[in-house]
């Protein structure tokens, strides 16, 4: 992935991660649902829409690593 220097809002988040739910794992939505409910700094933020930015097009090893990091945070705040 590469790095970005556009810092996201919450609600570019929010649609990110609206936009490849069908391609998350199903125990991952009730995380989302709970890291949406609180405020989050920008570097989470911008991590978090990172993560997701083409979660649908990345390989399968890709997307474990992915999903790995994304547990690790929704998890964690």
């Amino acid at each position: 992935m590469s790095e970005c220097k556009l810092d996201h809002s919450q609600e570019d988040v929010r649609n990110k991660y609206e936009s490849q739910e069908a391609f998350l794992p199903e125990d991952m939505k009730l995380l989302f649902e709970q890291f949406f409910a609180k405020e989050h700094t920008q570097d989470l933020l911008n991590e978090v829409f990172h993560l997701l930015k083409k979660y649908d097009l990345a390989t399968e090893e890709e997307r474990d690593e992915r999903n790995h990091r994304l547990y690790f945070v929704l998890k964690n705040v």
